[in-house]
């Protein structure tokens, strides 16, 4: 399973590789992670196909992950579900904005950003399973 996770921060990258860990959830197999630090690199990784997640930091410089968002949402048909970390809990309404199917503020709690995660992977697993 891959997941995508975008910031300009390596840092940031790091905190999300760590709250998720190597396995989400006993349903969902070991997690391969696609590191970007750029747009460029997020749509060339999107573009080649395979993204199970895309978690894209919306305060990243200088393109924040809630515009990467909406035009992945815009141009990439099936479009893999999106996680964008907010700011605050009052950008929640931006994250609407960006198409993203969930949102966790800055700072991250690790159990919230991982069951988050977990639930949006288990959610598209079972609909991928019904086809």
């Amino acid at each position: 399973m891959k997941v995508l996770v975008y910031s300009d921060d390596v840092d940031a990258r790091a905190e999300v590789m760590l709250a998720l860990g190597k396995r989400l959830h006993p349903d969902l197999p070991v997690i391969e992670y696609v590191e970007c630090a750029t747009e460029p690199a997020v749509i060339a990784a999107m573009d080649r196909g395979g993204i199970d997640l895309a978690i894209l930091d919306g305060e990243a410089v200088p393109v924040g992950g809630m515009g990467i968002s909406r035009q992945l949402k815009d141009e990439i048909y099936n479009c893999p579900p999106i996680l964008v970390l907010t700011g605050r809990i009052d950008d929640r309404w931006l994250a609407t904005w960006s198409r993203a199917e969930a949102a966790v503020p800055h700072p991250i709690d690790p159990l919230v950003l991982a069951r988050t995660a977990a639930d949006l992977l288990l959610t598209r697993r079972d609909v991928a399973t019904l086809r």
